[in-house]
């Protein structure tokens, strides 16, 4: 099931449904058609079916496109680890930062004497496999960038500090239309970031974030999030504030909330990070 397919949504009357709500009939000991066609029926009768958002084609296949680009860089990290454990194997001596740069490589191959013939042939098939997964990505992420459909929309959401064009990407494909989310909050819910909460008398307790997400927009917020607090220091603030409590994951967890938040505003407002800021600080 698509992700899209597994989160909140709002009914044109403002109520909120689930396609959760629906497990009853799966879950059922009774089963048979009529059984789940009155259950449906009765669903229907009060307005319980959930509603799902679909992308239009256009982004949809674009879409697809990112995340084949996502399942490059996967193979291209495995083949990286490949190459790693290879050379621990024969018991190679080698700097880790330099491996996978093509000089050192090379020279590494031609004149370490503990990677004999045998070896050899191996290491300079992963680096050649490695190199043509690296130039196919970054091929796939460029058309992105330059597609009529996405540029103007990218180039927006990457004025926010720490957004990049992995991060835009990703947000305008997974999100589609942005005026889906009546509230940050829902947004949040539907990029994973955000647990249920627990309160007795004093006490205030948070569950792990939700399974039930996005998971390509989870991931790439997250390492945005981690990043971001070098290049913001409103962002840097939130992190500090939040690591003070004691959990740098948590602190994380809010900075990617924020950038959620300035990802909805600026998707919403169609102008860029700085100009809104500059507005927000003659307000003040």
């Amino acid at each position: 099931m698509d992700e899209d397919a597994s989160a909140a949504v709002d009914s044109g009357d403002g109520s909120h449904h689930h396609p959760l709500m629906l497990r009853a009939i799966a879950a059922a000991k009774k089963k048979n058609d009529r059984i789940d066609a009155n259950k449906i029926a009765d669903c229907l009768r009060c307005d319980f079916l959930p509603e799902c958002y679909m992308a239009s084609t256009e982004i949809r296949e674009r879409r697809r496109t990112l995340r084949y680009r996502n399942l490059l860089v996967h193979q291209a990290v495995q083949l990286k680890n490949k190459i790693s454990g290879l050379l621990m194997e024969a018991g190679v001596s080698y700097n880790k930062q330099k491996l996978h740069k093509v000089g050192y490589f090379k020279e590494l191959l031609a004149t370490n004497p503990d990677i004999n013939e045998g070896l050899r042939p191996l290491l300079r098939l992963c680096r050649e496999t490695l190199v043509r997964l690296q130039k196919t990505e970054s091929a796939l992420v460029r058309s992105l960038q330059r597609d009529s459909l996405l540029a103007e929309r990218v180039q927006r959401l990457m004025t926010i500090p720490a957004v990049g064009p992995i991060t835009a990407l990703t947000w305008v494909l997974e999100v589609g239309d942005v005026k889906r989310f009546s509230s940050i909050k829902r947004a949040i819910s539907y990029c994973g970031l955000c647990g249920a909460e627990k309160s007795s008398a004093d006490t205030v307790k948070r569950t792990p974030i939700s399974k039930q997400r996005n998971k390509h927009l989870q991931s790439v917020l997250v390492e945005a999030a981690k990043m971001a607090p070098r290049l913001s220091p409103e962002l840097a603030l939130i992190y500090d504030r939040e690591k003070q409590k004691g959990n740098a994951n948590r602190a994380s967890l809010a900075v990617a909330r924020k950038l959620v938040a300035y990802l909805v505003a600026i998707d919403r407002s169609q102008r860029d990070f700085l100009v809104v800021e500059k507005e927000n600080c003659a307000a003040a």
